[in-house]
């Protein structure tokens, strides 16, 4: 088959903060110094958004043909955003949570006044106090359509490349979960967790108190589909009990309807069909640009071995890990990816045992066989070799307490701001290709090489 590559687009939400790391509410003045800063660079004002509180901004790369080129542009908005932050005499917070106790001031907005109503001011502050980052895989032009989930005019080939890809990324959430996990402080205190997982997405079953906890089918991860029929009652499904919590709620559905809400806007869910015909990911933590890149750079190499060897990805009864066979790349059934392995990734991560296990599996994947295979079997056996910011963040301010002291916060928001700072400064004296091996080498240590694997 002759492939058109997808596109990739890549969004990053950050705290703005104070030279001395206090929340900042000041979006507003370093949205506009971002866009004027791009009008005379003939750059693109779009790439920096407001968010629906004023402490938060999100900065986006413009749609990129392969890795190289998305790196480049993530690398160039970054620089700009921290320019525009240092003439405001802000700075950008790059983590997941921010470590104290804060007060978020929310934007007088239709659809942001309609979530806070359905799900509880309470519950919605959460998504308030929590960063994420998201990765955009365009699909097949015309396959996903916003009016019925899938477009059954789109080709069979481009309805099983959904199908494929969908089922393959739905697989990948409790290593992003794990790997991801950026700032193990909320409101002051550290409980063990992955904070933003537990704050944002929530859990019904294991006690986590976040935004969509009793609404696991709006803002949780859906099951994998067997087929495009499967998906699309999926999301229709979804639609249906989003109505049914407005309604709960005693608001109208036209009110959902008139801030353009529809079938592929009714979810935030770690997979989501996307209006703009892409699938996004949104269950990685915010965090430094080595990390967010070297994880970019696993998703897109597993999706890309999926397309061009034209591998079906389905669940196995009974499977902990990822395991190709021939032509079918089998993947952990869903009640163990969404609950052994899911509570693993969020309460021990990287250090639980099944994880582990799992996590050799989906990088043996995803980098492929030869020499590499060789250099993972020997990461294999050093398993403190995987890094995650938080565990790096708690060996440096562990608190005494139970409570992070307000100035040991504050230290460590400066600390993160510096790593930020120089991570952009030096990963923008590199070539492309070179930031990909420096973010993979960081995160991944071993002995293997992708440079001569980027497009």
């Amino acid at each position: 088959m002759n492939f058109v590559e997808p596109r990739l687009g890549l969004e990053q939400e950050f705290f703005l903060v104070d030279k001395e790391g206090n929340l900042s509410n000041q979006a507003d003045a370093f949205l506009q110094r971002c866009w004027d800063i791009a009008q005379t660079q003939g750059y693109y004002s779009y790439c920096f958004v407001p968010e629906f509180v004023k402490s938060i901004v999100e900065i986006n790369t413009i749609p990129a043909h392969n890795l190289t080129e998305l790196t480049a542009e993530y690398i160039k908005t970054l620089q700009l955003g921290l320019r525009a932050a240092q003439e405001s005499n802000l700075r950008l917070y790059p983590l997941s949570t921010y470590p104290l106790h804060i007060m978020p001031v929310m934007r007088d907005l239709p659809d942001c006044h309609l979530q806070l109503r359905t799900v509880g001011l309470e519950r919605f502050e959460n998504a308030a106090k929590c960063t994420g980052t998201h990765l955009h895989l365009e699909m097949p032009a015309g396959t996903i359509d916003r009016r019925v989930g899938s477009s059954y005019n789109s080709s069979a080939e481009a309805r099983a490349e959904l199908l494929n890809i969908y089922n393959l990324v739905t697989a990948l959430d409790p290593a992003l979960i794990a790997l991801s996990r950026a700032c193990p402080f909320y409101e002051g205190r550290v409980s063990g967790m992955a904070m933003r997982t537990v704050h944002y997405r929530g859990s019904e079953t294991y006690g986590w108190e976040g935004v969509y906890t009793n609404l696991q089918p709006v803002g949780g991860l859906l099951p994998y589909a067997n087929c495009i029929e499967d998906l699309v009652e999926q999301l229709f499904h979804r639609y249906y009990i989003w109505l049914e919590a407005m309604e709960r709620a005693g608001i109208p559905r036209q009110l959902f309807w008139d801030t353009g809400g529809e079938l592929l806007t009714a979810g935030w869910n770690p997979v989501r069909l996307n209006r703009l015909g892409t699938l996004e990911l949104r269950g990685m933590d915010s965090n430094y640009p080595e990390i967010t890149l070297a994880l970019i750079t696993l998703v897109v190499d597993a999706v890309t071995r999926v397309r061009h060897e034209e591998l079906t990805v389905r669940p196995q009864a009974g499977a902990k890990h990822f395991q190709l066979k021939g032509q079918l790349l089998t993947v952990p059934e869903f009640e163990y990816l969404n609950g052994e392995l899911l509570y693993g990734a969020v309460t021990e991560g990287v250090d639980n045992t099944v994880v582990r296990t799992y996590l050799d599996s989906v990088l043996e994947f995803a980098l492929g066989d030869g020499e590499l295979t060789e250099a993972l079997a020997r990461f294999r056996n050093v398993l403190g070799e995987y890094r995650t910011t938080e565990t790096n963040l708690l060996n440096e301010f562990a608190p005494a307490t139970a409570q992070l002291s307000h100035d040991e916060g504050l230290r460590l928001v400066r600390h993160c701001c510096d790593q930020l700072e120089a991570q952009v400064e030096f990963l923008s004296h590199q070539s492309s290709e070179k930031a990909l091996t420096v973010s993979m080498e960081q995160t991944f240590p071993s002995n293997c090489s992708r440079s001569d694997r980027v497009e």
